[in-house]
């Protein structure tokens, strides 16, 4: 029986769900007065006849209608492909996903249609999605009269063949005797994506300096190190908002201590100290398996798995109790000390690299849970822990997971991995905004300086803009390879290099404000803020496979160059776009070739926005006032909006923000209108592109 829950959103049934699933231990409520602003027919998007659901003795059987028409996309950070229309996917965490198998660092039981709508499976076992793979028995009948070449080579014999007709897609969910399926409405691909958001509780909100720089420092660093590094971006001016410390900052780090080393980092609290005063945001690297010298470790013995991890313990922070020890202990040692927030690495296990990475699928959990179900669970536990103290403090954060899963859109956690193919890394922007995550391309590494400003480009048109230098003592611009830097020899051409890159972090700070506004749609609507092309254009078969270019918010398309090319072709959807850094216009429906030189990448604006710009800081202060200019791309703009609020407390759920309406009617109109009472932008002017 199809049960309304929401507007747009039904959930069907059958058998006795399990205990643990992504809905159960949800912590967000859903936004319904959100919803209720979406379009609606009032529809399902199938009838209770449409759909198999029986439990069997291996688990649960699910069978949809899959139309021949229809491509679908979701199921998590998938960094191998973006149209999975007849393909199979294994929902199952995993940091190192070297095939196309399903396998990710946050796969999602949930996906979308081109037809304009959402299915999500609550579970949190290891679901198999076969994606119109395969015809029921007899469906080929019409067939049997079709001559095919037999193929003389493996990919001609076994390689993957188009789906053809109508299929189905079949959901396996092995061990469960229940489940419950969601169902979400569009009526586009986008609204329905919108909808699983609000399902979860709407986007996250990051703080403003959250969307600045980031720079991650040498593993080995000492204090020395750190202020060196601290003190060169300030002379230098390379705008660097966030300093994130590497695993050399505990005492024990597999597993961890949660605890500074004084040897490394004496007077740790006057080192932090010095920081903030340099406006710095301090980020601590750290992972979730807790070492017997860690002052937590004791009281989350009887609350943790009966396996170790890299000799430490792996909590079960679905419990409340285990939560509470391991939230406090980041509270009162880091928090309330100023810490901005955490990268939680390495929760996302291994099958490939390392045999010890995590905990094996049989372990038990005191909450009940066995180690399949926690894999799958562990990302976004996790981070509702670590998420709980800066609740606690009222402060925003924005910090960084290897895991995640179903049901993350509120969580203010952006995924990475060290997996490092451009392209991959590029997909994963593209792929993320489908089921609610956020992807940061990062930059690790470099073969050269132009593959430096190629990922640096791509980085600073992502969620996060962020340099984890990690292996090297000295910036990437001063040399990109590993031993040289570790010597100090570097680049003849330093100047240059440094210049292209202050640039580009340059452009970043500048398009903060637009940024901020598409988080706060992200938020409030559920519309992610990077997302693919097709889920913009839906109708345009031309989009479905594009996986090298994204939208950034509503009115920026982005198509990254990486190493090794000079031109690339760009496919603008139809209408009329501009270029973002000439105004040159082109029309879309078309495929265009580019070669815009090492410094910039193809960038394009609608015709007819309204685009504020900032002019760059050096770093978001708490006070940061930014100084914008509207460039008007087209001679008739529609409305566009800027968000305005504090840009770190909570204080906007309580209603203290403001939405400024930028418009045109021969000259520029700004209105403000809000509860907020501060100001956070000054529009200086409006230029024409």
């Amino acid at each position: 029986m199809m049960e309304k829950i929401a507007n747009g959103i039904w959930k069907m049934s059958v058998g006795i769900p399990e205990m643990h699933t992504p809905v159960s231990m949800r912590e967000s409520s859903i936004h319904k007065a959100a919803l209720d602003k979406l379009d609606c027919s009032g529809r399902a998007p199938f009838s209770d006849h449409d759909i198999l659901m029986k439990t069997t003795p291996r688990g649960v059987y699910i069978e949809l209608p899959l139309k021949a028409t229809e491509h679908i996309y979701g199921f998590g950070l998938q960094l191998h492909r973006t149209d999975h229309t007849g393909r199979k996917k294994v929902i199952r965490v995993n940091s190192d996903p070297v095939a196309d198998t399903g396998d990710s660092h946050a796969p999602v039981p949930f996906y979308v249609s081109t037809a304009g709508y959402g299915v999500f499976v609550d579970t949190a076992r290891y679901a198999t999605f076969y994606c119109g793979t395969n015809l029921r028995k007899g469906d080929s009948e019409d067939k049997k009269h079709e001559n095919k070449a037999i193929g003389t080579s493996e990919i001609e014999l076994y390689g993957y063949q188009e789906t053809e007709g109508d299929r189905s897609v079949v959901v396996d969910v092995p061990t469960a005797q229940g489940i419950d399926v969601y169902l979400f409405e569009g009526p586009t691909l986008v609204e329905a994506v919108q909808r699983y958001n609000l399902f979860s509780g709407g986007g996250c909100l990051p703080p403003m300096w959250g969307l600045g720089m980031w720079y991650r420092a040498y593993s080995a660093a000492k204090r020395e190190d750190v202020m060196r590094l601290a003190e060169g971006f300030r002379k230098d001016n390379m705008p660097v908002d966030v300093f994130g410390f590497e695993p050399g900052w505990q005492t024990k780090a597999y597993s961890c201590s949660f605890v500074w080393d004084e040897g490394r980092f004496p007077q740790h609290e006057d080192m932090l100290n010095k920081l903030y005063q340099m406006d710095y945001r301090v980020n601590l690297w750290e992972h979730v398996f807790v070492h017997p010298s860690s002052p937590m470790y004791k009281r989350l013995i009887p609350h943790s798995g009966d396996y170790e991890v890299w000799e430490g313990l792996v909590p079960d922070l679905s419990i409340p109790d285990a939560k509470k020890i391991f939230a406090e202990h980041h509270l009162k040692e880091f928090v309330e000390k100023g810490i901005a927030g955490f990268k939680l690495d390495e929760c996302d296990s291994s099958d490939y690299v390392h045999s010890n990475w995590s905990f094996p699928d049989t372990t038990m959990f005191p909450s009940g849970m066995d180690g399949e179900q926690m894999h799958n669970q562990i990302g976004t536990l996790y981070q509702s822990a670590i998420q709980a103290p800066f609740e606690e403090v009222g402060r925003r954060t924005l910090s960084q997971v290897r895991a995640s899963g179903a049901l993350a859109a509120p969580f203010p956690f952006v995924l990475y991995s060290d997996l490092y193919d451009h392209k991959v890394f590029i997909r994963g922007v593209v792929n993320a905004g489908f089921s609610g995550l956020l992807w940061s391309p990062e930059v690790r590494q470099a073969t050269s300086p132009e593959d430096l400003i190629r990922r640096i480009q791509t980085a600073v048109f992502s969620p996060m803009a962020l340099l984890n230098c990690w292996r090297i003592p000295n910036p990437p611009w001063m040399q990109v390879d590993r031993e040289l830097n570790i010597r100090g020899v570097f680049h003849e051409n330093v100047e240059e290099i440094r210049g292209i890159c202050r640039n580009l972090f340059e452009i970043r700070m500048s398009l903060i404000p637009y940024l901020y506004a598409s988080y706060a749609k992200y938020n409030q609507d559920g519309l992610p803020p990077f997302r693919a092309l097709v889920m913009d254009y839906p109708d345009d078969p031309n989009t479905y496979s594009i996986d090298d270019a994204y939208m950034m918010g509503n009115d920026i398309l982005v198509a990254p160059i990486i190493t090794g090319t000079t031109e690339r072709n760009v496919y603008l959807p139809v209408g009329e776009w501009r270029c973002f850094w000439t105004g040159k216009a082109y029309t879309g429906g078309q495929t265009y070739p580019f070669a815009p030189g090492l410094e910039k990448i193809p960038v394009f604006v609608k015709e007819g926005t309204l685009l504020p710009l900032a002019k760059p800081l050096q770093n978001i202060s708490d006070d940061a006032v930014f100084d914008v200019t509207v460039i008007r791309f087209g001679e008739t703009p529609k409305e566009t909006y800027l968000y305005e609020d504090d840009g770190k407390s909570f204080e906007y759920r309580d209603g203290s923000y403001n939405w400024i309406k930028l418009s045109w009617n021969g000259s520029l109109q700004i209105e403000r209108n809000g509860n907020y009472q501060g100001i956070t932008y000054r529009i200086t002017g409006c230029e024409i592109r």
